[in-house]
């Protein structure tokens, strides 16, 4: 039986612009050289056969040319899998992720386990650091077809930048913090949605009215528009103050603080650098709330770890399962413009801060944390 040399990368590649129908005829059209060699053809086609012997004999040496044998009976299999019918024409999706060490390693692979869990598409990883060769990936990427790019990390993020332009880019699982940095940008961001946490406190203190936020307006003004929005429509008042060093910023807490209500009042910490520094900010901002009894909450989960009320972290698994629909969406052209905050959440809760402002939270309330702080 006659073996054909196929190249399978490039035949998916072509098979994102040939219909179902067409696959059939390209099979039936591969089979005419079988027929012939099986005997199976009229004597007329003999002419046909030499030049079709003839061809194929050009690629005896095809492995130089990244080509393995296959013989027509073994591509109509091939061709007739239904994960292949399924994804045929549709190409593949790469994910570029940091190249580091764990823990941080974990939550790109959690998210990587999430993508492939939730697309039928190939999914090829690739762990990439400063050292990367961006003709080289360019190169992998169009022999695999790849149609969208999940770039994972800060990481991630700089080496989709020198990709080809044709190729869809999707950011996830890194902190965006300025206008500048999400313009012409798509995917979703690591900072929680303001409406969900919103939602989460409006839950543990139904009373509270205000929720005041201290920001960097050249960090996190794009956050503060969809915060506005999530606060009118959760019937919060969002009363925020601009601060653009870190001495304003401790001003302005100071202020706020002695000024507010514990009764009605709440403090929002959002990621923010300027506003929401670690070293000497926020340990300042955690005495004056401690003193005053006006709650915080925060989207940085290790708040909670260190005293806030609750605190937001991403859903690795969750988020990666959300980027895989919208890289589908891509494909299929349906791309959502814009970068998302992030709703596939872990809360966390700490019981001793709660107690300390008397609210008291029951075991079934419990239940609805994914962490609680301090650890039982």
């Amino acid at each position: 039986m006659t073996t054909l040399f196929f190249n399978a990368r490039r035949w998916l590649c072509a098979a994102r612009r040939v219909p179902a129908l067409a696959l059939t005829l390209v099979v039936l059209a591969l089979a005419a050289p079988r027929a012939v060699a099986d005997g199976l053809a009229p004597a007329t086609a003999g002419a046909e056969s030499a030049a079709s012997n003839a061809l194929f004999e050009r690629y005896d040496s095809g492995g130089q040319y990244d080509m393995t044998p296959i013989t027509v009976s073994q591509l109509e299999d091939q061709l007739g899998r239904p994960d292949l019918q399924a994804s045929a024409g549709k190409g593949s999706i790469a994910v570029l992720y940091p190249n580091v060490s764990e823990p941080f390693r974990s939550a790109f692979i959690g998210m990587i386990q999430g993508i492939e869990e939730r697309t039928r598409l190939r999914v090829r990883s690739y762990p990439v650091d400063a050292r990367f060769d961006a003709a080289a990936l360019n190169a992998q990427l169009r022999r695999s077809c790849t149609k969208v790019v999940i770039a994972l990390g800060r990481q991630g993020l700089n080496v989709a930048a020198s990709l080809d332009r044709s190729i869809v880019v999707l950011v996830g699982g890194a902190l965006l913090l300025s206008d500048a940095e999400i313009v012409n940008l798509n995917g979703i961001s690591l900072t929680p949605d303001p409406a969900l946490l919103f939602a989460r406190l409006r839950a543990l203190l139904p009373e509270i009215k205000r929720v005041i936020v201290v920001y960097d307006p050249k960090k996190t003004e794009w956050l503060l528009r969809i915060a506005r929005e999530a606060a009118r429509e959760q019937g919060l008042e969002l009363a925020s103050y601009e601060a653009r060093d870190l001495a304003q910023a401790a001003q302005t807490y100071s202020a706020q603080f002695a000024a507010a209500d514990s009764r009605r009042d709440a403090v929002w910490l959002p990621h923010d650098t300027t506003t929401v520094e670690e070293g000497t900010l926020l340990p300042l901002i955690l005495k004056q709330a401690w003193n005053s009894g006006v709650p915080i909450f925060s989207s940085n989960v290790l708040h909670a770890k260190k005293g806030a009320l609750f605190a937001m972290s991403p859903n690795n698994v969750e988020l990666g399962r959300s980027l895989a629909s919208s890289a589908e969406g891509a494909i299929a052209g349906e791309l959502k413009k814009g970068v998302q905050p992030l709703r596939e959440l872990h809360t966390a809760i700490n019981l001793r801060t709660a107690s300390h402002m008397g609210l008291t939270i029951g075991h079934g309330q419990q239940r609805t944390f994914d962490l609680i702080y301090p650890e039982p």
